[in-house]
Parts: C-alpha cells; structure tokens; sequence
C-alpha cells in the first residue's frame, strides 16, 4: 500500500471546527498526518474529533481564541508537548462582516484584524522555533478580497490583503531558514462563515445564486477543493514554492466587478 505523504508529520490547523479549516484537517489526518485541530466551539470541537478519529490516529483538539496572545502560546506549547512539534501550520480561522468605509465600526474594523491577520501573525511566530527546526511550511488561508476589491465588505478585503503580504514578507525573511510561507486565495466557497457573520439564510442562499454567473466556471467552490490545494503547497511536491498567493476561485479574480 502506497505510503499517505503526511505519515509521522504534525499539521496545525485553525478553524478547524468548520468549512475550510475542517476540509483541511480532515485532509491532512487521511494522509497519515497527526492534526492538532483549534477552535473556539467545544461542541464543534468534539465533532471533528471523532471525524477525524474514524479515520486515522487520535487529533489533538484545542479549545482556544487566537486573538489572545496567551492562548495562542498555550495552543503551539501543547502541541509540541503531545506530538514533539510543529511541522505544518495552516491559519484557517477566518471572520467576516458586512460594512462599508462609512459604516465600519472600529470594533468591526477590530475584530476582522485581530482574527484574520493579528492571529495568524502570532501564530506564525510562536510556531517558527519549531517550523525552523523541522523546516517546515505555513499555509495561510485568504481570500479572493485580498487580490481584488469589493464593495461592502471593507475591513475584510484589508484584513485579507495584510495576510497575504505578511504571507510574501515572512516567505523571503524564513526562505534561508528553510520554512515555506504560501496562502491560498478562494472565491465564493459554501462554509458558514456568511451566516456567523450575519448574513441571513435567504440573503445567503441568494449570494450564492448570483456567485454562479460572477465565477467563470459557473460554481461555487467546495471546501474539499481548497483544502486540496493547501495539500499539496504543504508537501514536499511544491518544496520550490514560497511567497505565492494562490487564487483558486472559478476565475473570479479575472473578471471586472458585476
């Protein structure tokens, strides 16, 4: 039987209770991967556990919000207590809310920062001395918003834009220390996060709808799909890889605003 290409590897994923994040951890444990999955749910928490234990070995499940600097070191401290390190670290957890320039609110200026940027900057550095010494890779999860602009969602296209330089800057700083730095940026893909954002049941089916004549391909995307890719930038098939930011998208990053 062919060898799974995460066998004996540690992949730590945020958000990992839902949509892309869940995708990803349950990606990484069919490939042989030990998966510390980290969320704020306990109930969601519990979930992926027995998921992922159906599958493979044990997950390590981590109730934590990442936006406190503590818990952020507690989460990366028992991971390398449980599995010995870190050789993967995906940043998953995302937040979005509606607003424009003029009707953002600091608080929700705050929030998008503080999960979708601030947290995954401290991860990424408390995680280094262990990425360095396994030389490992990050994979951040971002956005189309991050390439593009689109109205009505303002904090989250900045918070998606600062991820993917903190992506690009981090690439060249950790490169001759032998640590990858990509991210992944997707279209509309069918999550939760709309809904948690506040978006209504019939809003959100009507965005999707309309998702389809605003992506190329005619669909919306799957969080298998993303999870897919963000596989294959952690493994040793794309070791000439770093600094990128992959659209993945049905072609909505190519298309003029409609």
């Amino acid at each position: 039987m062919k060898e799974r290409q995460f066998t004996g590897k540690v992949a730590f994923v945020t958000g990992a209770t839902s949509g892309i994040g869940q995708a990803c951890a349950i990606a990484f444990a069919n490939e042989g991967a030990n998966v510390v999955c980290v969320g704020r749910n306990a109930e969601a928490l519990k979930d992926i556990e027995q998921k992922i234990s159906k599958l493979s070995t044990q997950p390590l499940t981590i109730k934590a919000d990442l936006s406190q600097e503590q818990e952020a070191q507690r989460a990366v401290e028992e991971s390398v207590r449980v599995f010995g390190g870190i050789d993967i670290l995906v940043n998953a957890a995302g937040h979005i809310s509606s607003g424009t320039i003029e009707t953002t609110s600091l608080e929700a200026w705050d929030d998008m920062m503080n999960v979708n940027v601030r947290a995954a900057f401290q991860l990424m550095q408390k995680a280094l001395p262990s990425l360095i010494e396994r030389r490992g890779n990050i994979v951040n999860v971002s956005s189309v918003t991050g390439l593009r602009a689109f109205p009505g969602v303002l904090a989250y296209c900045v918070s998606k834009a600062a991820l993917d330089q903190l992506t690009r800057c981090a690439s060249l700083e950790l490169a001759a220390k032998g640590v990858r730095v990509n991210a992944v940026n997707p279209g509309v893909v069918v999550t939760e996060i709309h809904k948690r954002g506040g978006m209504s049941e019939e809003a959100y089916a009507a965005f999707l709808e309309h998702s389809k004549q605003t992506h190329p391909l005619g669909r919306t995307g799957r969080p298998e799909e993303i999870a897919a890719l963000v596989l294959y930038l952690a493994s040793d098939q794309a070791s000439w890889i770093t600094g990128a930011t992959y659209s993945i998208d049905g072609g909505r990053a190519q298309t003029c605003a409609r």
